[in-house]
């Protein structure tokens, strides 16, 4: 069960710069709806294309289409989350020499993922004695931590991830938690950012 608890602040100012200063206001431009800002951008048709590969092969990734419920669902949500973030390594790469918003909006995912990882790492080690199928073995406030956590991140993610949707023009894979990221971008979850500064 989640409890609704913030308990980090995704700190993601340096990804918005980038992005607000790569602003494309050519004619056809398109307006992507970020965490505090919008930014004009002009897709290319290479960034569509690495942009619906990216949704197709990232869209219904465990742990973006589910809600764990044990510690065994918490290991493979992990493990499922450096599979997603290996696939924003390649798309990386298959962004080579383009200067356009994708790469931000990965690097805005992938800012994220990194200090989530970080919070996790930090999380106490010590729990119960794990036996073979046994689905809970964590202590009963990290297991909390993990599923609030969690769940934070996903939000951000699937939010971003309907961003790329938009940019690819393709449709976002419906899932029954879909709906649950469709709102607006959740201020709290994130850490306060210098709005003045972003075009500096």
């Amino acid at each position: 069960m989640r409890t609704g608890a913030i308990l980090l602040k995704f700190d993601i100012e340096a990804a918005l710069r980038d992005l607000v200063r790569g602003t494309d206001s050519r004619p056809a431009a398109m307006t992507l709806v970020l965490p505090f800002v919008n930014v004009l951008v002009y897709p290319s048709a290479k960034e569509r294309s690495v942009a619906a590969e990216i949704v197709l092969r990232v869209g219904d990734k465990r742990v973006l289409d589910s809600q764990e419920c044990c510690d065994g669902c918490i290991d493979n949500a992990l493990a499922s989350l450096q599979d997603v973030r290996s696939r924003f390594g390649d798309a990386r790469v298959a962004l080579t020499g383009e200067k356009g918003a994708l790469s931000g909006i990965i690097e805005l995912m992938l800012c994220t993922i990194r200090q989530f990882l970080t919070f996790e790492q930090r999380l106490p080690r010590t729990g119960l004695p794990r036996y073979p199928g046994d689905e809970f073995y964590r202590d009963d406030e990290v297991r909390q931590s993990y599923f609030d956590a969690l769940e934070q991140l996903r939000g951000h993610l699937m939010r971003c991830l309907a961003v790329v949707a938009a940019i690819a023009e393709v449709n976002f894979p419906a899932t029954n938690l879909t709906a649950d990221y469709s709102g607006p971008w959740p201020d709290a979850a994130y850490a306060p950012v210098d709005l003045a500064a972003l075009a500096r």
